[in-house]
């Protein structure tokens, strides 16, 4: 309410005490600001305008970062050196509207001379956030769904392109098993690069932030001891920090193969083509889309 200023200050800020306590209630999306509302402003600075019924989601849904914030830690520095100044870099979560808006907004970092899908659109009876998210809930309506796309039984198994883009020699599944595919081997690969070029070993852990953190043992998992922010990796240099945010989006929408496949494909292909300039990856059965 503050950020709309529909609680009398000024909007576009949060600068007003309010309550303790007091999270997303009826009144965050109930009120003349945000039924007003058709435009919204990301953290890249683009403003996307016509949003409709969707510019509420966009607000909340658009994550804190974009291309622009990680290329600006990163500027003059050299890729493959490891910089005191650095730190993860995290997108937030729950960044569906940034996903779905694609190179618009640049929500994931985008590779210089790459180009990358924009917004994607569905049918026009799908085009909104709430044609298929029940509105308070947010669940999946997954009916209307299943009418077009006949067959089969978990949206999951949709796909729509049907390249073996992450490799595996299998093109039968879903698009949501190719993203996956390519996102396990972006952590594989962030872990070699880790290892060999910043002579750091790393490791993530899905549920803590910042998510990335020294792995002391070197047995490529973090458990609850290395879990702790004292812990938390510190030898980045730009080329394993562009990677490892480009995981983390992929991470923090685990909606995309519904959002915008090619989007994140393409994020999640480009960050291993870079590391690959560093470390031995098999990018040739991989397929861009």
């Amino acid at each position: 309410m503050d950020f709309l200023g529909a609680d009398g200050s000024a909007p576009g800020v949060v600068d007003a005490p309010a309550a303790i306590n007091a999270p997303i209630g009826c009144a965050s999306c109930h009120t003349q600001a945000a039924h007003a509302l058709d435009s919204v402003t990301f953290p890249s600075g683009v403003t996307v305008d016509g949003l409709g019924a969707s510019a509420t989601c966009n607000v909340c849904h658009q994550g804190r970062a974009s291309t622009d914030t990680v290329a600006a830690a990163t500027e003059a520095l050299e890729e493959d050196t490891v910089s005191p100044t650095l730190g993860f870099i995290n997108v937030h979560y729950g960044v569906a509207a940034a996903v779905s808006q694609g190179s618009q907004v640049r929500g994931g970092y985008q590779y210089p001379g790459r180009s990358y899908a924009g917004r994607f659109f569905h049918v026009p009876s799908a085009s909104t956030c709430i044609d298929c998210h029940e509105p308070h809930a947010t669940t999946v309506e997954l009916e209307p769904c299943l009418v077009c796309h006949r067959g089969v039984e978990d949206i999951r198994a949709i796909r729509m392109r049907h390249a073996d883009f992450d490799g595996d020699g299998n093109a039968a599944g879903g698009i949501h098993s190719e993203i996956m595919g390519l996102h396990a081997q972006l952590l594989d690969a962030i872990k070699l690069y880790a290892t060999d070029v910043a002579e750091a070993p790393i490791g993530y852990a899905k549920g803590t932030f910042p998510y990335f953190f020294a792995d002391t043992d070197a047995d490529g998992e973090i458990g609850p001891d290395e879990a702790v922010f004292p812990n938390r990796y510190q030898s980045w240099t730009p080329r394993l920090l562009k990677a490892a945010y480009n995981y983390q989006v992929a991470a923090k929408d685990p909606g995309a193969y519904v959002h915008n496949p090619s989007y994140m494909l393409q994020l999640l292909h480009d960050s291993l083509e870079s590391l690959s300039e560093r470390v031995e990856i098999d990018m040739a059965a991989l397929k861009r889309p």
